[in-house]
């Protein structure tokens, strides 16, 4: 499987190591009873609660826990209620391991809205000092991945191995399967922290921290990738609304002035690469096939969008006899970010095709605090929270024949 040119790999998650069997609970929800949110779009408070004891070590396994350098006071940006902040750790390893579980441990379960854990190789791990050192405070302000756009091309590929809600325990992979960690590797925690009881403003302080499972392996350890598979997102203003970034172009170049120039050709990328004619097609939905080029095998996969994203589906097949669901996400919630094991493992390769399809509602932007003060906009792909995403990141594992 060769890389591909993908807006995910600027998400941070080129290559994240998952398995056939895993345990996640999910913001809300108890586990592995599947319940789906309330209503899509929507974003809860949580109440603190505490988390669950780790499963026992297995043969030739190990806990290391890491903990944040210092504690650190969210501090939202003026006129908003949620911080997301990324910290990076040095876990200090000297020799090769595989990460076989993960299990995040917020100290302020108070704030802590929910956390990502990324596990950065040692290519990427300059950018990320870089990137911490040129930022004031601890750690640095980030949305929709690390924000380290040298932690996650060629060798410095950004993992996305972990997503944590209040009552989760941990993410355990099969003892046969998990993430390489070479010496230098880095960890990087994008924790969101939300104050909208207090208003915005500052309410105590949070130190988290990871423990990691890790393994030496053995010849029959499996490492598995992560393919991302995007759709354009080209959502116009809902009905009734009107402003300058109702438009296509404004909004794009908004985008590239807020991220740059790459974030900035996105759109007009995913669209000549997935619309036939390359024509923008405005709606609230779009979708995007990809071609299978090498043999491998679905394992699991999560849907991710921003905050006005509703469902999220990849197909196999699609209009073919033999036509197969592969994820499905029917009402997304930007909290609840599950990784979804397949019921059984699917064989696929060249000649196969793989169609992702999101659904986004722009009537959402009015009814969540993280949006409504902000403008109607025409909703193109971007990092930020006015900005949306359409990813359906498949676990793969790559075969030789």
């Amino acid at each position: 499987m060769t890389k591909t040119d993908s807006p995910l790999w600027r998400l941070g998650a080129a290559t994240v190591a998952l398995a056939t069997a895993f345990t996640v609970v999910a913001c809300g929800s108890s586990a592995n009873n599947g319940a789906a949110p309330t209503s899509a779009g929507q974003h809860n408070g949580h109440t603190g609660k505490s988390p669950a004891a780790p499963l026992p070590l297995r043969a030739g396994e190990r806990f290391l826990d890491v903990t944040m350098a210092q504690a650190y006071t969210p501090t939202p940006p003026e006129g908003d209620t949620d911080d997301y902040r990324c910290q990076v750790i040095d876990p200090g390893l000297t020799k090769t391991e595989f990460l076989t579980g993960t299990q995040f441990t917020p100290e302020n379960v108070a704030l802590a809205h929910h956390a990502i854990v990324y596990a950065v190789p040692p290519g990427g791990a300059a950018a990320v000092r870089e990137q911490d050192a040129k930022t004031s405070g601890l750690g640095w302000q980030c949305f929709g991945g690390t924000g380290v756009a040298g932690a996650e091309e060629d060798d410095g590929d950004a993992a996305w191995v972990d997503t944590w809600a209040p009552g989760a325990t941990e993410t355990l992979l099969d003892q046969d399967a998990g993430y390489r960690l070479e010496p230098g590797s880095l960890i990087v925690l994008q924790i969101h922290y939300n104050l909208l009881e207090s208003d915005g403003k500052p309410a105590g302080s949070d130190r988290s921290a990871v423990r990691l499972r890790l393994t030496d392996g053995t010849p029959q350890t499996r490492e598995l990738e992560t393919w991302p598979l995007s759709a354009p997102t080209d959502l116009p203003c809902a009905a009734g609304e009107s402003g300058p970034l109702c438009d296509r172009a404004a909004s794009v170049a908004d985008v590239t002035k807020r991220f740059g120039a790459d974030t900035g050709e996105m759109a007009d990328r995913q669209v000549q690469e997935c619309n036939q004619g390359g024509v923008p097609k405005p709606g609230d939905t779009q979708t995007c096939d990809h071609k299978v080029e090498a043999p491998m095998t679905l394992f699991a996969g999560f849907g991710h969008m921003h905050m006005l994203g509703r469902a999220l589906k990849v197909e196999l097949n699609p209009g073919t006899p033999n036509a197969k669901v592969v994820l499905d996400v029917p009402q997304f919630d930007f909290d609840n970010q599950r990784l979804l094991k397949l019921p059984s493992p699917v064989e696929i390769g060249p000649g196969d095709t793989l169609r992702v399809t999101c659904t986004h509602d722009a009537k959402l932007r009015k009814q969540l605090p993280q949006l409504s003060k902000l403008p109607p906009r025409y909703v193109v792909w971007g990092d930020g929270t006015s900005d949306e995403m359409c990813t359906g990141i498949m676990t793969v594992s790559p075969r030789k024949s």
